[in-house]
Formats: C-alpha cells, sequence, structure tokens
C-alpha cells in the first residue's frame, strides 16, 4: 500500500498562513515581521488577511531570512506546527475515520499544505514508513526545509488519536524517515466525523481545482496578481517582484500560451464572482475598488467583455 502525494513538486501557491508561522517564530526569537518579510512583497497587515495566497517563492524567502538570522532550525519551527495550522486541510485530516483515512486525505490535498519535501508513504511489512526526498530543493536551505517538513508531519501524525503513533523519525542527509506500526492505521480517530469530512473536502477540493488550473509560472503571477489588485496589478511591478523586466515577463507568460491580461481577467472575474455570490450586496463602487478598477463603470465595462468573450479568451 503506497499514497503518494497529489502535487508533483512545490511550487504550489500556498496559505498566507505559513509564512505567519514562520514569522512568529522569527518574532519569538527577537527578530521583527519587517525583517522576517523582507524582499518577499508582503507586509505584516498581509498576515491576517485570511484566504491571501502566496508564492513558494515568498515563503522561501522568509525562510532564507530565518535561516540568516537564527542557523539551522527547521526542527525547532516544524515543532510548532499542528493539524489546525493548516485551515480546511488539517480540518480533513483531523476529520477523518482513521490514521489511514487520514493519510489518504493527506495525500490527496497535499498541495494545501506548506510542504516543499513532499511526503510519501508506504506499508512494509508491519511498519508505515513515511518519507520525505530534499534532493530537488534548494542547496541553500535544503536541511532547514527537510527538517522543518519532516518534523510538521511527525507533530501532526502523532496528534491524530490519543498517546500518539509511537513514531519515529530520522534524518539522513537529503532524506528523512518516519516510521510506526502498521497496527496504527486502523485506529479510529476522536474528532472523526463523515459530514465534517465531506464538508472539509468539498472547500479543499474547491481551492485545489482552482490552484491546478494554472501551473508553472502562470500560477505563480496569478497569485501575485491577487497581492496587487486593488492597485490595478501594474505588470512591470509583478515583473519586477520576480527581478524581471516587464517584456520578459510578456516573453515568459507566452511560452506557456497565455497572456498577462488574460491572467489579470481571470483573477478580477472569479472575485468578482465570488464577492457577489452572498446574500451581502457589495456597493458598486466598493466592489470596482477591490478589483482594482478606477470607477464603476470601468469594472461594468469589463464584466460586460467578460460575458461576451470569457476572460480566457480576452487578449
Amino acid at each position: 500500500m503506497r499514497f503518494e502525494p497529489a502535487a508533483d513538486d512545490w511550487g504550489f501557491a500556498r496559505d498566507v498562513t505559513g509564512v505567519a508561522v514562520l514569522v512568529r517564530y522569527g518574532q519569538s526569537h527577537g527578530l521583527g515581521a519587517r525583517r522576517c518579510l523582507a524582499g518577499t512583497g508582503l507586509g505584516p497587515a498581509d498576515l491576517d488577511d485570511a484566504g491571501r495566497e502566496v508564492t513558494a517563492a515568498q515563503e522561501l524567502r522568509v525562510v532564507r531570512t530565518l535561516r540568516s538570522e537564527l542557523g539551522e532550525v527547521g526542527l525547532e519551527v516544524g515543532a510548532t506546527y499542528r493539524a489546525a495550522t493548516f485551515g480546511a486541510f488539517g480540518y480533513a485530516v483531523r476529520s477523518s475515520r482513521t490514521v489511514l483515512e487520514a493519510m489518504a486525505t493527506a495525500a490527496r490535498f497535499i498541495d494545501l499544505s506548506f510542504a516543499f519535501a513532499l511526503p510519501r508513504a508506504e506499508v512494509v511489512g508491519e511498519r508505515v514508513l513515511v518519507v520525505q526526498d530534499a534532493v530537488d530543493l534548494p542547496d541553500d536551505v535544503r536541511r532547514f526545509l527537510l527538517e522543518r517538513d519532516a518534523e510538521a508531519v511527525r507533530q501532526v501524525v502523532e496528534e491524530l488519536v490519543p498517546g500518539g503513533v509511537g513514531a519515529r523519525l530520522s534524518i539522513d542527509g537529503d532524506r528523512s524517515t518516519l516510521e510506526f506500526g502498521a497496527d496504527q492505521l486502523d485506529r479510529p480517530l476522536p474528532g472523526r466525523s463523515a459530514d465534517a469530512l465531506e464538508a472539509a473536502a468539498t472547500v479543499c477540493r474547491d481551492v485545489v481545482d482552482r490552484r491546478r488550473a494554472r501551473t508553472g509560472l502562470a500560477a505563480e503571477v496569478r497569485v501575485l496578481v491577487v497581492q496587487r489588485l486593488r492597485d490595478g496589478a501594474p505588470m512591470p511591478d509583478v515583473a519586477a517582484s520576480l527581478g524581471w523586466t516587464e517584456r520578459t515577463l510578456r516573453r515568459r507568460l507566452a511560452e506557456e500560451g497565455v497572456s498577462y491580461r488574460e491572467l489579470v481577467d481571470e483573477v478580477r472575474s472569479s472575485m468578482a464572482e465570488a464577492l457577489t455570490a452572498g446574500r451581502s450586496t457589495l456597493p458598486l463602487d466598493d466592489l470596482a475598488a477591490r478589483l482594482g478598477y478606477a470607477s464603476a463603470p470601468a469594472y461594468l465595462h469589463a464584466r460586460a467583455r467578460w460575458t461576451r468573450r470569457g476572460p480566457a479568451s480576452s487578449g
């Protein structure tokens, strides 16, 4: 029996909560939030913005700052993670019926975690082995990320059932192995609930479906557009945050078959739909401002264009 992560690599977008955890650790060791966030394009207020997404590169920047200032503290950082840290992902894991189902749920939605060293699990004889390989991670933060992610997995696995599963973690070079008895897989979780699991899984599916709709550079740019939408998401600003010129960004996106305007329209269209889907009515001027338009008429003109063509076809 094997559990393979749904994600192929670690470059997926992630919730800002992962960055907030890193910043809190830095603050507890004398680093200010602004120092921790230097070079990310994020500010302290962004950490409290529920639902905000960040790129893997932005989280990596914070990791590099912590390592530079505090050393190889990955294990200590990983020890601060709990299932609840991961929002709907963690709730789905804790709502599973058994340890086995929790592991399957985690593998299915692994790109809703903050992992860089993706876990792969296998039952070998009477033991369960959860292996994380860091060989493809950046050299300078490889040890930090492997130790953080491996310890975070250990913490979550141990809290699934009362008294834990007796997991033992070993780290050898670029690989970690978490090991525990296969007899633990059938243990029921105290928070198990079919209704809660389905509700959490539905939220997880909605998020991963949206995130997986775009991959590669387009996915990263989409996250950066959302972060800058109130200011209109100027292309030069997004290009600069990637260390490129506007011309380079345009060329690189063209290689993926998408334009910058398409991505901005996708973001605005999906956000407009989300903001107008509830019962509460957002004033038109406020809605336009949130989407980065100078006026309500400008937003209405754009909405008419989406309706006629669909955002993805407006080049």
